[in-house]
């Protein structure tokens, strides 16, 4: 197979190179980026002619060149092209400036330089939505969280008044279960959050009784309440779980509380117990085990500890969350003073030390990027600010655009986009690497004026979810199979390994020609 031919079957949309009228069939190798500079032009053959000139008949004998030598021998052997072009992207590779390059240097360059647009040509894609779309939700009060649980491929969604659903990965309603504590008899019992603990195949309600229930997902009860967590000092009413992927024994559960306070319990032997079963303890593994925070506080659970701080001084902790590249809880208030509390653990890993940001109006909510090391707020006053976590005194940028308070904010981690979404019910898509609105849904959300909101993106699924007090509104992705790279234009019948070419080949529909990549 020609290395023209393989170009085409690399790449789609081709367009023809602008120097040379026998490259016309050819394709650029970074097509999707555009022409004008030469490293942009190249195709496949032309790499493959580059390559060969730095080959050396000596076996492990690397070859460099000059600049001179580089510009002569390109023009010559690649045969279109200026020296004065190859002479840029000589000293484009040369960041050294060692006065020499090779072929590694090369394709180093030319690698970086590829993720690096690709990366570029993510931010400023706009994903296409299907209808919006209400799910058949049974709840009759708010819905206080929606997950994901990976371990079963199942959604949960759970709401004020206990009721707990669950849901297909297609979405489909399975089952319902109302979720109690023992203090039912309590006229406003409510559920305040929901949180996985994926690693040891549980969950973990948190009510206004000032109680938060682990249930063990695999137990031959349904949803049975393993512990049961006592005597906190005011009520949580919002939770995070983290566990470390490389170690699950390590975890941390975190919360906030409507007194100010922000409390983790930290994990070290999670995939064995959680808590210390006491020796007086019934023997039945079904029983729930009760413990009290005090017990936690005091140190006699040996396989946990505890961390806390108070400095959002008294204002109900609307987020929390444990961050690992930061080593550091994050939580937030609508207060104007301690907007947003990192609470970074110092080497012990008993103890905290805290920095904050004073946002003003306060905000609603937060989210971290962790590749571009960045925390955005969704603000009172409008603003959707992004901070640097080491940096308090003022944001790096703030995205202007919304005409009502923000209420919710996410990050689409894979693109570096970041979704925010307003009182008014405007949902916004930004760029953050130039700080650009470059999507703006309006007009589709409910009428309703007063309204609590869950707002959660499933990046893993392209599925949004946004609900309106016991209603929940879905926003699903389309499949953008035009950007798929396909090797065939007609359906591929067999692959067959080469162990002589070192290569697959492979044979499409209505043809016995092989094709080898």
């Amino acid at each position: 197979m020609s290395c023209q031919k393989a170009a085409l079957e690399l790449n789609t949309g081709s367009q023809p190179g602008p120097k040379s009228p026998e490259r016309t069939e050819d394709v650029t190798a970074f097509e999707d980026y555009g022409t004008g500079l030469l490293e942009n032009q190249l195709s496949v053959c032309d790499f493959v002619k580059i390559q060969k000139a730095f080959e050396s008949p000596e076996p492990r004998k690397i070859i460099c060149m000059s600049r001179e030598d580089f510009t002569q021998k390109m023009t010559e052997i690649v045969g279109w092209g200026t020296k004065e072009e190859y002479g840029e992207l000589f000293d484009k590779v040369d960041v050294a400036q060692d006065g020499f390059i090779n072929w590694d240097k090369l394709t180093s360059f030319i690698l970086l330089e590829l993720n690096k647009q690709d990366e570029q040509a993510k931010a400023t894609v706009v994903p296409q939505w299907k209808d919006l779309e209400f799910l058949p939700v049974k709840h009759k009060d708010n819905i206080q969280k929606v997950i994901f649980l990976k371990s079963s491929s199942h959604y949960l969604t759970i709401s004020k008044e206990g009721l707990l659903a669950i849901w297909g990965e297609n979405l489909k309603l399975q089952e319902t279960f109302p979720i109690t504590s023992d203090a039912t008899k309590l006229k406003h019992l409510w559920v305040t959050s929901l949180v996985s603990l994926e690693n040891v195949n549980k969950i973990a309600v948190a009510f206004t009784s000032k109680e938060i229930c682990f249930y063990d997902l695999l137990s031959k009860e349904e949803f049975a309440c393993q512990y049961k967590l006592q005597g906190l000092k005011g009520t949580p009413i919002c939770m995070d779980y983290w566990y470390d992927p490389l170690d699950a024994n390590e975890s941390i559960l975190s919360f906030g509380d409507i007194t100010g306070k922000v409390q983790a319990i930290a994990f070290t032997a999670a995939l064995i117990s959680l808590f210390e079963r006491p020796a007086s303890a019934c023997e039945d593994g079904e029983a729930t085990m009760t413990i009290n925070w005090a017990e936690l506080l005091s140190g006699c659970h040996k396989c946990c500890h505890i961390l806390e701080h108070k400095l959002h001084q008294g204002d109900w902790v609307r987020q929390v969350t444990y961050n690992a590249s930061l080593d550091a809880i994050i939580s937030s208030t609508t207060s104007n003073t301690n907007s947003v509390v990192l609470a970074w653990r110092e080497k012990s890993k008993k103890h905290l030390h805290m920095t904050s940001f004073n946002i003003a109006q306060g905000i609603h909510a937060f989210d971290y990027h962790s590749r571009l090391n960045l925390i955005a707020t969704a603000g009172i006053n409008n603003k959707v600010c992004l901070w640097n976590p080491y940096v308090v005194s003022k944001p790096v940028g703030v995205l202007w655009g919304h005409s009502a308070s923000v209420i919710a904010v996410q990050f689409f981690v894979q693109r570096k986009q970041l979704f925010s979404f307003s009182k008014d019910k405007v949902l916004r898509l930004w760029d953050i690497q130039h700080q650009l609105s470059i999507q703006r849904i309006a007009g589709s959300f409910p009428e309703s004026q007063d309204f609590r909101c869950l707002f959660h993106f499933d990046e893993a699924h392209g599925r949004l979810f946004i609900s309106f007090n016991n209603r929940l509104a879905l926003l699903a992705m389309k499949s953008d199979a035009s950007k798929r790279v396909k090797s065939h234009e007609k359906a591929v019948t067999c692959v067959l390994y080469n162990s002589i070419l070192k290569q697959p080949s492979q044979c499409e529909e209505d043809t016995n020609e092989p094709y080898d990549n």
